[in-house]
């Protein structure tokens, strides 16, 4: 996101939470300096243990702004996430740093970037994933709008059906029509 992206979301009346990452370097490593150098204001630490996967998440959020570009419209508070774990047996270590019009708790922070990952998991690697929506080679006009929307249908009338893998889905029903317009009878 850029900084003018910021301007035009205040200047609508609205909030954001966003990512930096490496295309904003000076931004970035400020995040970490401050992280490295101050006391969060609010700090929780939560982990999570699932099928294949435990992960230890640790969420930091700062109200010392001194020293970001001004540029960078509404900011209030900087959030670091340091998510450590395994996942099928292999280790992994990752920081992902915000910033954020808002003034909040890490405990808020933390319940609204899993929220997005959720969003994230359930819909967009879905679409990304399973039906193959990045190798789309359909770009003019509204084609790849429609199609996304009919991808987003289709997602809802399966899990609508029961299926929570929609891999195993695409899989049982793709070349059946009679078991397809079931689905929406």
């Amino acid at each position: 996101m850029s900084k003018k992206t910021c301007q035009i979301i205040i200047e609508g009346g609205n909030d954001y939470v966003i990512a930096v990452k490496d295309n904003q370097p000076k931004l970035h490593s400020h995040i970490q300096r401050i992280a490295a150098t101050k006391k969060p204001t609010s700090r929780i630490v939560e982990t999570e243990k699932t099928r294949d996967r435990c992960t230890t998440r640790t969420v930091e959020v700062f109200h010392d702004i001194n020293g970001i570009d001004p540029l960078w419209t509404g900011i209030k508070s900087l959030v670091r996430v340091e998510r450590i774990g395994t996942r099928k047996g292999k280790k992994y270590h990752e920081i992902v740093c915000y910033i954020s019009s808002l003034i909040a708790s890490a405990k808020e922070f933390a319940l609204g970037i899993r929220g997005h990952w959720g969003i994230e998991n359930c819909l967009h690697w879905v679409k990304d994933v399973v039906f193959k929506e990045d190798c789309s080679t359909i770009r003019l006009g509204n084609a790849p709008a429609n199609l996304s929307i009919i991808r987003a249908i289709a997602l809802n009338i399966l899990r609508r059906n029961g299926y929570h893998s929609i891999t195993i889905a695409h899989r049982f029903l793709s070349h059946d029509i009679d078991k397809l317009l079931h689905l929406v009878e």
